[in-house]
């Protein structure tokens, strides 16, 4: 069975991405909990995924003598390993543009990213106005994500992003978590989408697991701990 090493679901956006997917489409896997440290070189979690992976990050994916330390590249070494799953559209051209948008999250979105983090636990919906109202790179990244959204739901007609759950729903469900957490205002049916997907039973498995966790870090806890 598959090892996916994963840090803590409070906070690990790129760990949830795999996991979801893995779970929602009942693949089998056995999850390995590094939690988050002081991220130090020397520091425990580094020392423990630096064991697997070479570049000291999660998720890392072991499948025998396979390893696989990107998101993306797991997600599509799951597919190419899966191919009854349809983790990406049956079609050809939706393929296509699928893999486009995960892509542009993966290397994008930097400023929703930074400003507000993945904190699934907390109430940061103040924090998210005060942000909103003096980041206008936050409300672009916000306005792309609706943009791109309601054109997916609306030409495919949902309920999902291509119509079935696949890798691109996995790949944007950590920033629905990002707007409800920080209450960034979307319309009625990017709110509806969000509902959707996080109450898919592999989706609620990891937000009911982070909702429990308990273990906050200070360096991902800028609000919590300020002073």
């Amino acid at each position: 069975m598959p090892k996916l090493y994963i840090g803590n679901k409070n906070y690990s956006s790129w760990s949830m991405r795999p996991w979801v997917l893995m779970k929602q489409a009942g693949i089998a896997f056995e999850e390995v909990m590094v939690p988050f440290d002081t991220m130090d070189a020397d520091a425990g979690f580094k020392k423990t995924i630096r064991a697997v992976s070479p570049v000291g990050r999660v998720p890392v994916l072991e499948d025998g003598a396979i390893v696989v330390y990107d998101t993306l590249a797991i997600c599509e070494y799951l597919a190419e390993s899966h191919p009854d799953k349809a983790l990406w559209p049956r079609d050809k051209a939706q393929r296509a543009h699928a893999r486009s948008i995960c892509a542009e999250m993966h290397a994008g979105f930097g400023a929703l990213r930074s400003h507000c983090g993945m904190n699934i636990e907390a109430d940061l919906r103040e924090q998210g106005r005060i942000i909103l109202r003096d980041k206008p790179e936050v409300r672009a990244d916000l306005a792309r994500i609706v943009q791109m959204w309601s054109g997916l739901l609306e030409t495919h007609g949902g309920p999902m992003l291509f119509g079935e759950f696949g890798i691109a729903d996995a790949y944007f469900a950590p920033v629905g978590v990002r707007i409800r957490t920080f209450g960034l205002p979307v319309p009625a049916a990017i709110s509806a989408y969000i509902e959707r997907v996080q109450q898919l039973p592999g989706v609620k498995a990891w937000i009911d697991e982070a909702l429990v966790e308990k273990r906050f870090v200070v360096i991902d806890e800028p609000y919590r701990f300020e002073r």
